[in-house]
């Protein structure tokens, strides 16, 4: 086959297919995980179900493939985040409000509960940790961190600090959150 007849081919595989994840995210955020049907998927899509069928075989691989691609998201954000800030300690203040801000949006908890299991969340969450480690080794060389913990183990404080950002009221108080963490973060002056 001609190569612009595979690209096209290709294309057109991809559209559909983020058609389809879309479809299926819109529809259980409106009517909830139970009530989606393959077929309401189809139909709202606009193709046919076997041809939904040849992509996914069920609501819940679709869902896994949507989520990971929104934590594909997630951390290229913050990779972009950290290299538009400054130095080393507003990278770090940069990523955490970031990553605390993803935590804040809202998730139905029965979709969470299905999607925060598997590969790609254990790998998601080393590559973030990982991130923020590289951060607070890069302000540790400035001497602003404290020295009493070891970065991995600061980096753990965080991410689980910010989590509780999920359950915050407001903007202003995940704000209020990472000053807190960062705090924690701080040499003891005394």
């Amino acid at each position: 086959m001609p190569k612009l007849w595979n690209d096209t081919i290709e294309a057109h595989r991809r559209e559909v297919r983020d058609a389809i994840l879309a479809t299926t995210a819109t529809l259980v955020a409106a009517q909830g995980l139970q009530a989606v049907t393959m077929s309401e998927v189809a139909e709202k899509t606009g193709i046919g179900r076997a041809t939904l069928y040849k992509y996914f075989p069920d609501i819940q691989a679709i869902l896994l493939a949507w989520h990971e691609r929104q934590v594909k998201s997630h951390l290229d954000h913050l990779g972009q985040v950290r290299d538009q800030a400054g130095d080393a300690g507003a990278r770090l203040e940069a990523v955490l409000e970031a990553y605390a801000f993803i935590c804040h949006e809202r998730h139905d908890t029965e979709l969470a509960a299905l999607l925060h299991q598997g590969e790609h969340v254990t790998h998601a969450q080393q590559h973030l940790s990982g991130l923020i480690r590289e951060l607070l080794t890069d302000v540790a060389k400035t001497g602003e961190l404290r020295t009493d913990v070891a970065p991995a183990e600061l980096a753990t404080y965080c991410l689980h600090a910010l989590t509780a950002a999920g359950s915050l009221p407001s903007k202003a108080a995940v704000r209020r959150l990472v000053a807190v963490t960062l705090a924690g973060l701080r040499p003891d002056t005394s």
